[in-house]
């Protein structure tokens, strides 16, 4: 496991568009069919990484306490299924179901979604507006295992606050921190 940062993406990005399979339901599922009438969070989880096992639980609270707001949300896993069996769609199917996952939990088989989104890390969080432009990019809060602070999403649900209270975002804005992306290997 390699402890990576978030890229940070631009604030304004446009997101950009997908069509992935979601392992919970076996059909195709697109940016548009999950965008929120007031913003979209994308979300790059994996099953493995321990820094998702960490938050997971809030991950499933924060989208049952914003989704009724008009937020869409998607969790989407990058990771290299050959080379990281437990990332396979199967068990992505078993971990969304085990922990009642709200959202749709896609599969970027050919990574070219995390690699559009610039995605580093598991978990790395992307908060669009109504307009699908980027208005905040980074951890979900403070916590991290073993270091003694509760998770509570504080980060996060700040930003989806001020898209409801239309309120600027911070600027200071801190990166997310996982397990990197485990990217499939170039053929030599």
């Amino acid at each position: 496991m390699s402890l990576t940062p978030s890229n940070m993406l631009a604030l304004g990005t446009k997101a950009p568009d997908f069509t992935l399979l979601d392992t919970i339901t076996m059909n195709p599922v697109s940016l548009e069919s999950i965008r929120g009438e007031k913003g979209t969070v994308v979300m790059f989880i994996c099953n493995h990484c321990p820094y998702v096992k960490h938050v997971n639980e809030e991950l499933v609270r924060l989208c049952n306490d914003y989704r009724v707001t008009g937020f869409g949300f998607v969790a989407i896993s990058s990771n290299d299924a050959e080379a990281y069996p437990q990332d396979s769609p199967q068990k992505m199917w078993e971990v969304a179901r085990k922990l009642n996952y709200p959202f749709p939990y896609l599969y970027d088989e050919t990574q070219e979604v995390a690699k559009a989104y610039k995605a580093a890390c598991t978990p790395d969080f992307f908060v669009f507006d109504e307009d699908l432009e980027l208005v905040y990019r980074g951890q979900l809060d403070n916590s991290r295992p073993g270091n003694g602070i509760p998770v509570n999403g504080r980060d996060l649900r700040e930003a989806l606050d001020n898209i409801l209270n239309n309120n600027a975002q911070r600027k200071d804005q801190k990166p997310s921190m996982g397990c990197n992306i485990k990217w499939k290997k170039e053929p030599a």
